[in-house]
């Protein structure tokens, strides 16, 4: 079974960074996707980036767009997801998951996923 670790968040002031990581095992596939997730208190889960194994290309959410960039070492099968010029907005926790396909049109359908990590806490202060 796969499974994925989730970690970096924290609290930072708005406008700092945070780098999140994904730590994945038991993946078989040569062609996987990592989704990155958060969800607020109160609201709907959002996906925010994507990445595709295959090529290493990264999908972003407008709402994260030019902020947040993806990542990946392939040795350690970690995914990263770089968070710059964060806002209060961005305050959520963040899940990573996984899944054993390429195919960008599903990637913000979190049915896609077949394994999810615990979640990360990110807290932005105004």
């Amino acid at each position: 079974d796969v499974q994925l670790q989730a970690s970096g968040g924290g609290l930072v002031q708005a406008g700092g960074s945070l780098r999140l990581s994904c730590a994945a095992s038991g993946i078989t596939f040569d062609d996987y996707a990592i989704g990155w997730f958060r969800q607020a208190p109160g609201k709907e889960r959002e996906g925010v980036s994507y990445f595709s194994s295959s090529d290493g290309s990264g999908y972003y959410a407008d709402s994260v767009k030019g902020r947040f960039t993806l990542s990946s070492d392939s040795a350690k099968n970690t995914v990263y997801l770089q968070m710059i010029s964060l806002k209060p907005e961005d305050t959520a926790v963040y899940y990573c998951a996984y899944a054993p396909a390429i195919m960008p049109a599903f990637y913000s359908n979190p049915d896609f996923y077949t394994a999810w990590g615990q979640g990360t806490q990110v807290t932005v202060s105004s």
